[in-house]
């Protein structure tokens, strides 16, 4: 779905090839500092819980326990769901499709309730309580569901001092399988974004990247796992899904990386991919 560059949100599509190489990629990009998860997170959607196999699988900690949770789905993106994201340009205009792609509040069209992309159609979101199936979400409600379960469930584990990791973001010891969306709205609360910043920020797919925190939980640090001029690729190659290039960047970038051994502090370590 997002290898033909459409609309996906909650359809719940199983990885492509290319994309089971990204979460490859990415693992190995992490292998030389030795992250250790003591549990992972993820979406109820196929893909997030597949990437997060194969990269525990990659770094050889394929017994670590993964619970699922629909909060860090991606956002539903209402009626553009499934739809072509060039052909929905032509059509609504691509300043149209911009605001509803990039902005903080403005929810897409709603789906129809008759809609085989309306949650309650689909078995698999059963254990989502009615009252919170979305029928389209802007960013700032993405955010908003995803809170809750970052304010349980993350952040007393974060001030234990134990590693969590959120693929899609990942929190030292703990890994969270997340999405863009998903993973754009907590960026913006960690890095403190405004609504127009959070708009023109783009996040490199499958590129992981560390925050070091204080005690508060303020961010101290933050380090992409890519050498400086990959990155500046990777960001230009993402915007125009350019996936090829991009996944040979990484496979490249994450081969340097083993024959050059590196260290990152632990204490209060999240990492987001």
């Amino acid at each position: 779905m997002n290898r033909d560059n459409r609309f996906c949100g909650w359809i719940d599509v199983d990885l492509s090839e290319e994309g089971e190489k990204q979460a490859r990629d990415a693992a190995e990009l992490m292998r030389p500092y030795n992250f250790r998860f003591g549990h992972v997170y993820t979406s109820i959607l196929k893909r997030s819980l597949n990437t997060a196999q194969i990269v525990l699988e990659t770094l050889n900690h394929p017994e670590v326990e993964i619970t699922r949770t629909w909060r860090l789905n991606e956002r539903h993106y209402g009626a553009l769901q499934g739809l072509d994201k060039e052909e929905t340009a032509k059509k609504f205009g691509e300043a149209m499709v911009k605001v509803w792609r990039r902005s903080y509040d403005i929810r897409p069209p709603p789906v129809e309730e008759s809609s085989e992309h309306y949650p309650a159609n689909n078995p698999v979101f059963d254990v989502v309580p009615r009252e919170f199936l979305p029928n389209g979400e802007s960013l700032k409600l993405t955010l908003e569901r995803v809170m809750p379960f970052w304010e349980s469930e993350i952040v007393p584990e974060l001030r234990k001092g134990k590693p969590v990791l959120v693929a899609g973001m990942y929190i030292r010891s703990y890994f969270i399988l997340a999405h863009g969306n998903s993973l754009r709205g907590l960026i913006k609360m960690l890095d403190k974004m405004t609504e127009a910043e959070i708009m023109e920020f783009n996040l490199p797919t499958c590129v992981p990247v560390v925050y070091e925190l204080n005690e508060d939980l303020s961010v101290k640090s933050k380090k992409y796992l890519l050498d400086e001029e990959s990155l500046k690729v990777s960001y230009t190659l993402s915007t125009h899904h350019n996936q090829q290039q991009l996944n040979m960047i990484i496979g490249q970038d994450a081969s340097r990386k083993q024959r050059n051994q590196k260290r990152i502090k632990r204490s209060k370590c999240l990492i987001c991919f």
